[in-house]
């Protein structure tokens, strides 16, 4: 793997490259944007600049032009509290902090773009969500970065002639390194919308010819909902090339409900931040409600116990803790070696703290984490996915989430926490599973919510459920 991780910029032609609202660049005017504010920054390669991801135009010129000059780019959620970006400005120690809203647009018309080669160095330092600390800082190299979107563009058949079109924030992989890096990676365009409305999602998929649309499952339940009342929405959505779905699993239901008002399915992926993407469906096997799809290609995947020792069950029942090898594998966690060493092993193997079963074939199907969804009760292991998949089932339950809490007798009873949109008794939620499941994976608890606490991606944070 060598050259530059964005090839066409080096040499940029009139193709569109970036559009944000009514702002338009072609991979020449990225190119020249990219100069002049490399010119007005003054960074050496390696050098680390935190970067404020507000939606605006300048955003993605700056990300880029990062990436492409091998400037290691710490992205930065606008919404941290003071606490939260004291704690990753500390920790990152970047050399300066860049807001792009107070950067002026320029377009240098003088030289080529200085672009590095594609190796070992790091690119990003993406802070994960921080579940079990404070948040630690994820090293990914451009190796990493260029790996994995090859991978991905094989699963996908992604080529220049798509554009990508997602309303997600640029300080997450999903967002910044699929949306952005993605698109001009492949030599095609990114079509950045600076918020989620499922109206403008609409209008856009509509401008280009092969559109991906990323997403993830809130915004899929709302532009379900939406297609399920206009005409003009679903087919918008029905004429995409693929529609993407990830950062969290997506319902069966949701499949269905798209599949019905669209005539079109959702593709799922899986990744982490260590790890980038691990899995797809591909294009050419179509959606697969339920599963994350096989490994990418040149991505070693093996299921393991407690002990982490292989698992070589293929039945989709079997349950055991994702691990991954490969070029996607992070550099480590930045000045924690420590940290590192607990989930990252000499072999090279990352340890996700996800648990999934695989089928015959080698897809994967993610029931939950291994800190929250491995629910042991009565002797039995049970994954809180399954069981949230069987509750969704019921037409009456909006979102559920459940988990595991102490119980003297069965050591942890699964509750059920349930956001519902009718009328619906705990008794039949509960025997809902243990007809379609079994007997000893029904809840034991109902708890009726008006919500569920999530993070800036949609992710439920179970911790929360459970505490004081």
């Amino acid at each position: 793997m060598s050259g530059p991780l964005f090839s066409r910029l080096a040499a940029p032609d009139d193709r569109p490259a970036l559009r944000f609202g009514r702002d338009v660049l072609t991979y020449r005017q990225l190119a020249r944007a990219c100069r002049a504010y490399l010119a007005g920054l003054g960074a050496s390669p390696g050098e680390r600049v935190a970067v404020w991801t507000h939606p605006c135009a300048m955003t993605p010129v700056v990300l880029a032009a990062h990436a492409a000059a091998g400037i290691v780019s710490v992205p930065l959620d606008p919404k941290l509290g003071d606490a939260a970006r004291a704690h990753v400005l500390a920790d990152a120690a970047p050399a300066r902090v860049i807001d792009p809203r107070a950067l002026e647009p320029a377009l240098d018309p003088s030289g080529a773009l200085p672009l590095a080669e594609v190796g070992e160095a790091p690119l990003l330092v993406l802070y994960t969500s921080g579940t079990t600390g404070p948040p630690k800082g994820a090293v990914i190299s451009g190796k990493n970065v260029a790996f994995d979107l090859d991978a991905l563009a094989a699963a996908w058949e992604w080529s220049a002639l798509d554009t990508v079109v997602h309303a997600l924030p640029l300080f997450h992989v999903h967002g910044l390194v699929l949306g952005l890096y993605g698109a001009l990676r492949a030599g095609g365009a990114l079509h950045w919308l600076e918020r989620f409305e499922p109206a403008r999602l609409a209008r856009a998929l509509g401008e280009d010819a092969s559109t991906l649309l990323f997403s993830v499952p809130t915004m899929v339940h709302r532009l379900a909902t939406e297609a399920e009342e206009d005409v003009e929405i679903a087919r918008a959505l029905g004429a995409a090339r693929l529609w993407i779905s990830g950062s969290a699993g997506l319902p069966v239901r949701e499949h269905r409900r798209v599949e019905a008002a669209t005539g079109r399915g959702i593709l799922e992926r899986y990744g982490l931040t260590e790890t980038l993407i691990d899995c797809a469906v591909r294009a050419t096997d179509g959606p697969r409600p339920g599963s994350v799809g096989r490994p990418l290609d040149g991505v070693a995947l093996r299921l393991v116990d407690d002990e982490r020792r292989p698992l070589d069950a293929r039945d989709d029942v079997t349950i055991g803790e994702v691990a991954i090898r490969g070029d996607n594998v992070f550099c480590g966690y930045l000045g924690r070696p420590g940290a590192t060493a607990e989930v990252l092993d000499a072999d090279g193997w990352f340890y996700t703290g996800d648990l999934a079963t695989r089928a015959a074939d080698g897809a994967i199907r993610i029931v939950g984490r291994r800190s929250t969804d491995l629910i042991k009760t009565g002797g039995y292991k049970v994954g809180a996915g399954e069981v949230e998949a069987a509750l969704l089932e019921d037409p009456a339950v909006a979102e559920v989430a459940v988990v595991g809490a102490p119980d003297d007798d069965l050591g942890e009873r699964i509750v059920a926490f349930v956001v519902a949109r009718g009328e619906v008794a705990a008794e039949a939620l509960v025997e809902r599973v243990a007809s379609s499941l079994t007997p000893h994976k029904r809840p034991r608890e109902v708890r009726f919510v008006d919500a569920l606490p999530k993070n800036a991606m949609g992710k439920v944070q179970k911790r929360r459920l459970l505490a004081p």
